[in-house]
């Protein structure tokens, strides 16, 4: 068995290297994540949103230009998805084919950003080893792996629209 001092954080990120990051001044909330822990969840929003607007994009209620999707696993699952459910009829897709499976493990963070004109996703992350059962470790490590998930966010050579 591996201590769990050796277990550390792994970041993964991925982008639609065909979109323009420029064009996108606001975000909204289109799923929270779900915890068993409210104030986590809680947490979890508001890094993400200071990591956003760190990079001058501004929070609105409404008609934004992406749309946020957190998802939080503390133990190990698999999801089925043939659609990105919670969109009431929007059709999300997040990859491309008729069904997906996704398994995240203890402790994972999953973020999305969605263009919301186009409905697609534009830039994905994730974080394992990020949210645990200690209380008092969470915020450290969940602040640490959001800082890590938006290091280099906006993407860099995207293309420019004039």
């Amino acid at each position: 068995m591996v201590p769990l001092a050796l277990i550390a954080q792994e970041i993964q990120t991925d982008y639609d290297h065909t979109t323009d990051f420029s064009k996108y001044k606001t975000f909204t909330w289109i799923k929270q994540p779900k915890t068993e822990n409210p104030l986590m969840q809680q947490r979890i929003i508001d890094a993400v949103n200071t990591q956003l607007e760190e990079r001058g994009l501004h929070l609105v209620s409404g008609d934004a230009d992406l749309g946020i999707s957190a998802n939080a696993a503390t133990k190990e699952q698999q999801t089925l998805n043939s659609f990105y459910d919670g969109f009431y009829g929007w059709g999300w897709h997040r990859y491309w084919g008729p069904v997906t499976v996704e398994t995240y493990t203890v402790g994972t963070l999953v973020v999305d950003l969605f263009d919301m004109q186009t409905k697609q996703v534009r830039w994905w992350a994730s974080a394992s080893d990020t949210i645990s059962d200690n209380p008092e470790k969470n915020a450290k490590k969940l602040n640490e792996a959001v800082e890590k998930m938006f290091k280099h966010f906006p993407p860099k050579g995207t293309p420019k629209t004039d």
